[in-house]
Formats: structure tokens, C-alpha cells, sequence
């Protein structure tokens, strides 16, 4: 425990050191088993964080049993071949290791953060998990159980409710049609078996991507790595991007029966992919819409002006095809209705280009000004990197994201607004003691 001491003040230390202004270049790499480096160094802080990114996303979860990616996710990181659970855990805690991991529709990640002092140790305890799975039995029953009872108590969740109900509807038996994590009844039929050959078809070098950032320069990366991952090679059954567009739903109503006060409301269709052309349009349409908190019209015209709602937001979720978008809202059920009214109106009004240069202007600034806050850390930085590297973007996409923000114009921003705003498009979830009717 003592070596994990300075392993957190580092981490406190560095959440506070200000990023440059000129942000790094990203180095590429290649091992001769295909797997695909990208390293941002930072030497202000003598630490290291790198995350792996698989081609085994819940889009691939055995018909029925969603939740298997996420399950695998976890035992990867939880033993290994070698080490048992308490093995595995002293031999972590002693080096100030930490491992993290975790499954998402596209891909699952594994993800080291160590002191540069312990690097080597912590580059081979990364790829012992990642190449020596265990295969524990007791474990996996007691991983098992504990999903199917965390699970159990997220149907206590409005939100979580809704969240299923808005996947099953927007895609159906596709592959993104259940939440990562499962449900009762998906999780309960997983066997460790299950595990074992999705690992086995899918966790490969081809399509995947590693990346670091820390104190440490490409070179010494390398020679770390390459031995310690020498005996990793092949290609996944299914490739990384080889997902098929799920089918457009429209118009759809859906309720959910809670004993609740409050209704929770979701209005839902499908967006844009990470690879949509009018990406950046997009993310300042959201901004406007939803997605830039007390500056969004939603906030301004739900909860501000008319006091209806506890919180309202908007999302989208980039994938390899269009993901959902997202409208989430919660109120007092008497006066949900009135609330999805004016949700819908401002969705009209914005279909319809009312929409002004000084709004997008100050959703430019927003955006823009916020920037340095998603590189800030390293562990931010992994993830930008993972994301550019698994979907194929271009290596100066970190670079030129602000130009990309601030060159879209006033009739790009209609043009997106009207192709994703009409209120005919979107399908109502409604989670709460009773349907509120359009």
C-alpha cells in the first residue's frame, strides 16, 4: 500500500498541471503482428497511462446473453493463468499497478496506469492479462452473481429502464439492441464458456489499438512491449468495423410501468456515425439543443422559463454506424406532457432554422474554450487516442478539431437540424406510473 501513495499524489498532482497551449504530436507505430501504437508523450509527471482497444464490443455478445463482453471485460483484469485472484492482487498492490477495463457497443479496453519507475513491471502485469487469462470458475460464479444482482437492482432505475427500452427499440435484434451490461435475464444465462469463445474469436492484434501517454518516449515503449507481447498474433472473426446500419425506427411509442411520482422521458433516433461528414455540424447542433447544459435551448425553455423538469440534456453516441440520439427528461408526472410539448416545439423551431449566428457563435466559444479540458490528463489523452486509432481517424484529428468546430457554418448547422430535427422522426420512451399521451 505504500507504493500506491505516491502513485495517487501524482495523480491528484497532475489533474491541476495545465496542458500547452500547442498540443503534442501523435506518434504512430506498428507491431509485426499488426497491432496499431499511438503514443502522445508528457514528461511533466513520471507516469504512465496506456489502454488497449479490442474489436470485442457488446455488439457481439451471444444472441440473448448481453452482458458477456462486459463479464469478460472484468475477469481479464480480475486473475490470471498464472496468479489467482489473491495472487494477482498482492502482486498489483505491490508495484502501484492499476488495471482497469471495460466493454462499450464497438469494443472492449483494457487499461494500465503506473509510475514510470515501474514501468517494465507494469507493460508485463498489462500483458499477462491481457494474453494469460485464468479462466477461474469460482471467480466467474462469483462475477456472474454479482452482475445478475447489480442488475436486479438497476430495474429500481428509471433511467437505466428507460435506457433498455430506448436500445430494444431503436435496433431491435441488432447487435446494438441491449445495453453493455446485460439485464437479469441476459446475464443469467452466460457461462463461462461463453467467455471463453468470444476471446477466442475476437481478442486479436489485427484491428486493435494501443494507446499511451505518459513519460516515455516511443523508443522505450517499443522495446517494452514487443517482447511482452511477441506471442500475440492473428485477426478477429468479425472485424472491427464490420457492422451492418440497424433499420430506421420511427414514430414509436413505448411505456414502461413504474410505481413513480416522477416520469421519466426519452425521445430517441438514430444519429450520426463517428465517420457522419457533417460530424463537427453535429456536435454544435447538440450543443445548442441539449448537450451544452445551461446554455442549451432545452435547459433555457424547459427548466428555466417554465420550471418543468428537474434536468433535460441531449446526447449522441458515434459509433461505427449511426447510434442512438438521445433526448432525456424528468418530471412530475402531471406535467410531463406539458413538458414533452415544449421539447417537441423546439425541435420545430430548430427544424425549421430558427437558429441564429449569435447562438452558434457562443456554442463555437463553449466548445472551443473547453478543449484544453479533454487532454488535460492522461488518462483523457488515452482515450482520444484510442477513439482516433480504433475508428481510423486522421492522426492530426486532435490538431485540427478546433478548426473543424469554428469552419462550420450557420446553413451546415440547418441542414443537420433538418435532417435530424423533425419531430415525426423521433420514437417517445416514457418510464413512469402511466403513458402520457402526445
Amino acid at each position: 500500500m505504500k507504493r500506491l501513495i505516491p502513485l495517487f499524489t501524482a495523480l491528484v498532482l497532475f489533474a491541476f498541471v495545465p496542458i500547452a497551449h500547442a498540443i503534442p504530436p501523435i506518434e504512430e507505430a506498428e507491431l509485426d503482428n499488426g497491432l496499431r501504437v499511438l503514443l502522445m508523450q508528457s514528461h511533466n509527471v513520471p507516469m504512465v497511462v496506456m489502454k488497449l482497444t479490442v474489436p470485442v464490443g457488446s455488439r457481439l455478445d451471444p444472441d440473448g446473453r448481453g452482458g458477456t463482453a462486459s463479464m469478460l471485460s472484468g475477469m481479464l483484469t480480475d486473475h490470471t493463468a498464472k496468479n489467482d485472484y489473491v495472487r494477482w492482487a498482492d502482486r498489483l498492490d505491490a508495484a502501484a499497478i492499476r488495471l482497469g477495463s471495460g466493454a462499450s457497443y464497438d469494443s472492449m479496453s483494457l487499461t494500465l496506469t503506473v509510475l514510470k519507475e515501474a514501468l517494465d513491471d507494469g507493460v508485463n502485469a498489462f500483458a499477462e492479462a491481457a494474453l494469460q487469462p485464468g479462466w477461474d470458475a469460482g471467480r466467474f460464479a462469483i462475477f456472474k452473481t454479482d452482475s445478475v444482482a447489480g442488475a436486479q437492482k438497476s430495474l429500481e432505475e428509471p433511467g437505466v429502464r428507460a435506457a433498455e427500452e430506448t436500445a430494444t427499440l431503436l435496433f431491435g435484434k441488432h447487435g446494438y439492441g441491449h445495453r453493455s451490461a446485460g439485464n437479469v435475464a441476459s446475464l443469467q444465462r452466460i457461462k463461462l464458456k461463453d467467455l471463453q469463445s468470444m476471446y477466442g474469436a475476437q481478442f486479436k492484434p489485427q484491428g486493435a489499438v494501443l494507446a499511451v501517454s505518459g513519460d516515455v518516449s516511443m523508443d522505450e515503449l517499443l522495446s517494452l512491449i514487443r517482447p511482452a507481447l511477441a506471442g500475440w498474433k492473428g485477426k478477429p472473426a468479425v472485424a472491427a468495423l464490420d457492422v451492418a446500419p440497424a433499420k430506421v425506427v420511427r414514430g414509436e411509442d413505448r411505456h414502461v410501468s413504474m410505481p413513480t411520482r416522477q416520469m421519466t422521458v426519452q425521445l430517441a433516433r438514430l444519429g450520426p456515425s463517428r465517420f457522419d461528414k457533417a460530424f463537427f455540424a453535429n456536435m454544435l447542433l447538440n450543443h445548442m439543443l441539449g448537450g451544452g447544459g445551461f446554455s442549451s435551448r432545452l435547459m433555457t425553455e424547459v427548466r428555466e422559463n417554465r420550471g418543468l423538469v428537474y434536468g433535460v440534456y441531449s446526447y449522441f453516441v458515434p459509433l461505427a454506424v449511426p447510434g442512438p440520439f438521445v433526448i432525456s427528461l424528468q418530471t412530475r408526472a402531471d406535467q410531463a406532457g406539458t413538458a414533452l410539448q415544449v421539447v417537441r416545439d423546439v425541435l420545430r423551431a430548430m427544424h425549421d432554422g430558427k437558429i441564429s449566428k449569435a447562438e452558434l457563435d457562443a456554442a463555437k466559444a463553449n466548445l472551443s474554450g473547453g478543449f484544453a479540458h479533454r487532454l488535460d490528463s492522461n488518462g483523457k489523452r488515452v482515450g482520444l487516442l484510442s477513439m482516433i486509432g480504433f475508428y481510423g481517424m486522421p492522426m492530426d484529428y486532435l490538431q485540427a478539431w478546433e478548426a473543424n468546430i469554428n469552419s462550420v457554418t450557420l446553413a451546415e448547422v440547418k441542414q443537420e437540424a433538418a435532417r435530424f430535427l423533425d419531430v415525426a422522426d423521433w420514437n417517445l420512451v416514457q418510464v413512469g406510473p402511466e403513458p402520457v399521451q402526445p
